[in-house]
């Protein structure tokens, strides 16, 4: 079957090592960093325990079926648990919302909290899910940019129905059109985010993103988020994946457009296939130089970033979840800072992530281990280290507000991540999340193939290509180059 290499052992990089080791090929994994994972890591300070990355798990059949391919029974190697509630919401008038998965009790809920008629809610919903059932099998499962995507049933029925994906009109359109209630439709603007997004220029067919909690569910993976990736190394290990850590790549080598390997440290590697889980724009910058740069794919916008504080807090609040969000007050002025004038407000809406509330010994007794993040600008050169003491104050200020206690004596240890170290750890261009916008009604179809069209047997998976960041559009990347490979 041939041997391939893979640069990166992000989850995307983890799962197409599975796939195509369990399609009978030879794997062999270069990772630039000591450890796999990407940004799925964590870290220990003072006895509290943070996920470095992402804290948001949907979708989990995507990794039970990397287990699956090998026939081995996902739980005896990762476990997580169904969450009833996927979020606990906040205003500083004292308004909250728990924001339940069953869709009766949502709707209910939503309902008295916001005044709205549960008829609006459900029909958005089911909309919603349309959209979802519309789009996943040609734009998520599939490559946009192969032709033969494009003649079959799914892809007639996408077309046909094509009116029906708010195309023309922004998320925050299609949520207004639905609800009069300004936190209501905040709340569902706020799913823009999960690709770095902007509601008020990202296209409506957007709306479809709340399928993924309120269908599928959120989950919590036993041990925190950095399991996902660990579980998937220990298999690939076992399994016969050979890695090779602090091993950075400098070069894809290629003959007469066909790859021939890679060169890491002044030594070649040679490979019949190449899977790159670079982001894509610094791979261009650095292992593909001397190839001709996709130029309108490369100069698109590009996504959001993040700023992070991880506080270890002694003290814990039983009106807060696994998940939790503080509106800003000014969602629009928000979104216009970070897109436009590449800043961030002094009233940011505020992410807040607490593992201890389900893995306890993430934290000491009677403390809390807190991820606390808020949307920002990819790095443009700004003045990180005063927005970093800006945005620290902002936060605590709101939080202690909303809260009703003085936050800032029971921070007992601290840890930053601003985009200039995401870019730094990750070689995501400009620390970016998600790699480029979909504030672009075309971003879906300029992203990144998930093959070079100039080099046969190079390809490409991970959160900046083809179908976009995340995990689960991560692990659906990786399914899409295992099933090129082992078609080629």
């Amino acid at each position: 079957m041939g041997k391939v290499v893979i640069i990166g052992s992000g989850v995307a990089g983890l799962a197409s090592a599975l796939r195509l080791k369990a399609k009978g090929m030879e794997v062999e994994v270069f990772e630039a960093n000591g450890y796999a994972g990407g940004k799925l890591h964590a870290f220990e300070s003072k006895g509290f325990r943070f996920d470095y990355g992402p804290s948001l798990f949907t979708m989990p059949q995507y990794v039970d079926e990397l287990f699956q391919l090998f026939e081995e029974n996902p739980r005896d190697h990762f476990n997580y648990s169904k969450r009833e509630n996927i979020c606990n919401y906040f205003w500083e008038d004292g308004t909250s919302f728990t924001a339940h998965f069953d869709t009766d009790r949502f709707i209910n809920a939503a309902s008295k909290t916001f005044n709205e008629s549960p008829e609006a809610i459900r029909n958005y919903l089911s909309n919603s899910a349309n959209k979802y059932d519309l789009v996943t099998p040609l734009f998520l499962e599939k490559s946009l940019h192969k032709i033969s995507t494009y003649f079959n049933k799914n892809a007639l029925r996408g077309v046909i129905n094509s009116n029906k994906l708010d195309l023309m009109k922004s998320l925050n359109a299609v949520n207004e059109k639905y609800f009069d209630n300004p936190k209501l439709i905040q709340l569902f603007n706020r799913y823009a985010t999960y690709n770095g997004s902007n509601p008020y220029q990202t296209p409506g067919t957007m709306s479809l993103i709340p399928q993924l909690e309120m269908r599928f569910g959120t989950y919590y993976p036993h041990g925190g988020m950095h399991e996902i990736s660990q579980s998937l190394f220990r298999l690939a290990e076992h399994k016969g994946v050979k890695f090779h850590f602090d091993a950075q790549v400098e070069e894809v080598i290629h003959e007469n457009h066909n790859v021939k390997g890679i060169r890491v440290a002044d030594k070649a590697h040679e490979a019949d296939k190449v899977v790159c889980n670079m982001d894509i724009f610094s791979a261009y910058q650095t292992i593909l130089r001397e190839v001709k740069k996709p130029k309108r794919v490369l100069e698109q916008e590009r996504s959001s970033s993040a700023l992070i504080f991880y506080w270890g807090v002694s003290q814990t609040f039983e009106e807060l979840d696994l998940h939790n969000i503080f509106f800003s007050a000014d969602y629009k002025k928000e979104f216009d800072l970070i897109f436009k004038e590449k800043t961030v407000t002094d009233d940011p809406t505020v992410y807040l992530n607490i593992t201890s509330k389900e893995d306890l010994d993430h934290a000491p007794a009677n403390c809390e281990n807190w991820f606390v993040m808020i949307n920002t600008p990819s790095n443009k050169g700004q003045d990180w280290e005063k927005i970093k003491q800006e945005s620290r104050q902002n936060i605590l200020m709101k939080l202690s507000r909303v809260l009703k206690k003085e936050l800032e004596p029971m921070i007992v240890t601290e840890e930053v991540l601003d985009p200039v170290r995401i870019e730094n750890d990750t070689l995501s261009h400009e620390g970016s999340l998600y790699g480029t916008s979909s504030n672009s009604k075309l971003a879906a179809f300029l992203r990144h193939p998930n093959f070079s069209s100039s080099i046969r047997n190079l390809y490409f998976c991970g959160g900046s290509v083809h179908p976009g960041g995340g995990i689960p559009l991560c692990l659906l990347s990786a399914k899409i180059v295992s099933d090129f490979i082992s078609n080629s």
